[in-house]
């Protein structure tokens, strides 16, 4: 199973050094003062880390990941910081068990490819925002769409390619959600990944009032 593939994979790099983020989601996102937050994907705590330094006094950030090994590091690390407006949750992106409507900002890097069902993680991004709230992603497309073979195969989906979607179909998800003023922030040119081309971007947009 995909799910599976990702935990093993994740678990063991939870450990390691190397960089695990495709995209700077954080760096756009403009958080403030008083923001509650959401990243999903949150792997090591990093982003939410820094998050929990740029909205307070009076943020407060969530981090969601679905690999115990990540939560676990994650959890070692705020607490040998002393930060304590943090929270690291393990569920999947396509139910997080918070309540609806509670975030002013939610963010990611290069985590949704991984979900089998992109409609349903942006649903539940949709969900957990108030209204008003924001949304910046760093993910990758595919230029074509990825080989049933490829596309099936959880070993390589969790490698961080094989999951990907074009981005017709990617905005397409976006849209379905509900989601208005979607902007493209930044774009690479294409590149190889695995058996493909793919593209890094990072996206942004709102909730409607």
């Amino acid at each position: 199973m995909t799910r599976d593939a990702i935990t093993t994979r994740y678990s063991r790099l939870a450990g390691e050094t190397c960089c695990l983020s495709c995209g700077g989601a954080l760096e756009k996102s403009n958080a403030s003062e008083g923001d509650i937050c959401i990243d999903l994907g949150s792997g090591r705590g990093t982003d939410v880390i820094r998050l929990a330094g740029m909205t307070s006094p009076g943020g407060f950030v969530y981090g969601i990941d679905s690999t115990p090994g990540m939560i676990k590091k994650s959890r070692s690390a705020a607490e040998k910081l002393g930060i304590g407006n943090v929270e690291f949750i393990q569920a999947h992106l396509e139910k997080v068990p918070l309540a609806d409507g509670i975030a002013d900002l939610v963010i990611s890097n290069c985590v949704i490819n991984h979900a089998v069902n992109k409609d349903r993680v942006w649903k539940e991004i949709f969900r957990l925002l108030k209204h008003g709230g924001r949304f910046v992603v760093s993910d990758i497309y595919s230029v074509s769409p990825v080989p049933p073979a490829y596309s099936s195969d959880p070993v390589l989906v969790a490698e961080c390619w094989a999951g990907a979607v074009t981005l017709e179909e990617y905005l397409a998800s976006v849209d379905g959600a509900g989601f208005r003023e979607v902007r493209i922030l930044e774009e690479s040119t294409p590149y190889k990944k695995g058996m493909i081309e793919v593209c890094s971007f990072t996206l942004s947009g709102k909730k409607g009032i």
